[in-house]
């Protein structure tokens, strides 16, 4: 039996299945790429199902060329206990295909990697819940923060916008910051080396937070009221937001939020869940509008490149070419109202996007032009996805 499947920019869906008469374990992967530069930093999700295993505890992935065992991670999504997923990260050459057997393997066989991909809810700083990998990291806020503001307390944010932490480590910092931050040993809106948070989001959509348009007004969601932690690993972070339902003139929206990281990318994935609208608007904040508003619409992307402290950033919204409609520049004189927006079918109560950023400073980037060439390949990446055969 051969079944073949493709991977969506980070996840691997099923096109097609051919029977068989006998239900034999798939021992091979085979993975092609029909994108003329090698890609790497591509996560390759395997289900039990595809699989066919029962314990993916137990699964390893070996190069047959190199005879090498992958780094994996194991992904117990719904929370059950039981694993449902195993995630790798294959190199293949431009134009190319590499196989890979499953194997399988002792308790510590499988090499082990640092957890670069983590999430957490924060309690010791009112209940952020924040989230990175080894390039960039993000935080939005939780339901004490707005009743702080609500209740006119100091130190609370009321925003559903995404915040962005500029780090130039490709180490975690999370945890270091927030404990340096609250010890009063330094404080993260300072960059000693690491990096800083020195983004405003305020009311604005920051980095890839929503808003409904009704006729020339955009309307927002408050802040997240439940979290869960999905994964956290070498490979990948995900977790779940709900918000408190919310009113767009007079339309009842209701949204939730599966978020993801993986390894190597500038931009988390969102997964977004919403029932009342057929379109939305996932948003860029403008900060002085001295910056840059760009887009292409053909390959699914808008873009903001601005100037930043001593430095430049640049911040992106991406989606699929088959969901995006347009983009637009919001100006408007009341602050932090001003984003670029990227306009977005919903499809059966859901959209996906991606949304993140690259900092100048970071070493990453050095221009609008690199940043704009980054966006085109990830475009190309979700148009001609890798595409995976699982084979007895």
């Amino acid at each position: 039996m051969k079944i073949r499947y493709k991977t969506f920019l980070f996840s691997v869906v099923a096109t097609l299945f051919l029977a068989c008469t006998e239900k034999e374990l798939p021992t091979t992967i085979t993975i092609k790429n029909v994108l003329d530069r090698e890609r790497s930093m591509e996560t390759v999700e395997l289900t039990k199902d595809m699989l066919t295993v029962e314990d993916l505890s137990a699964v390893g992935i070996r190069n047959k060329e190199t005879n090498t065992l992958q780094i994996v991670q194991t992904v117990d999504n719904d929370g059950d206990g039981d694993l449902d997923m195993i995630l790798f990260q294959p190199r293949i050459a431009p134009n190319g295909e590499s196989q890979f057997e499953v194997v399988t393997v002792k308790p510590g066989e499988n090499p082990s990697a640092p957890e670069l991909c983590y999430s957490r809810f924060v309690p010791e700083r009112t209940d952020d819940y924040t989230w990175e990998n080894n390039k960039v990291a993000f935080r939005v806020y939780g339901p004490t923060a707005q009743k702080m503001v609500e209740d006119k307390v100091a130190g609370g944010t009321l925003s559903s916008g995404v915040d962005a932490w500029l780090k130039r480590v490709d180490y975690p910092i999370i945890d270091k910051w927030y404990k340096e931050e609250l010890s009063g040993i330094s404080s993260y809106h300072k960059d000693t080396g690491e990096g800083l948070d020195d983004f405003h989001v305020g009311a604005s959509r920051g980095v890839g937070g929503i808003a409904a348009k009704v006729d020339t007004t955009f309307y927002y969601s408050k802040n997240y009221t439940q979290w869960r932690t999905i994964t956290t690993g070498p490979i990948r972070t995900s977790f779940y937001l709900e918000y408190e339902a919310w009113d767009a003139n007079g339309k009842t929206i209701m949204e939730s939020r599966l978020i993801s990281l993986d390894l190597g990318q500038n931009l988390s994935k969102f997964n977004i869940n919403l029932e009342g609208v057929d379109d939305i608007y996932a948003g860029l904040t403008l900060h002085e509008k001295d910056g840059v508003v760009s887009g292409n619409t053909e390959k699914g992307w808008v873009s903001y490149w601005q100037p930043h402290g001593d430095s430049e950033l640049g911040m992106a919204i991406l989606a699929p070419r088959d969901s995006f409609i347009d983009f637009e520049k919001y100006d408007v004189p009341t602050k932090d109202l001003s984003n670029a927006y990227a306009h977005l079918k919903v499809k059966n109560k859901e959209v996906t996007y991606y949304a993140g950023f690259g900092w100048k400073k970071s070493g990453q980037f050095n221009s609008k032009a690199d940043w704009e060439q980054y966006l085109n390949a990830l475009s190309e990446q979700i148009e001609h996805p890798l595409e995976v055969t699982v084979t007895p």
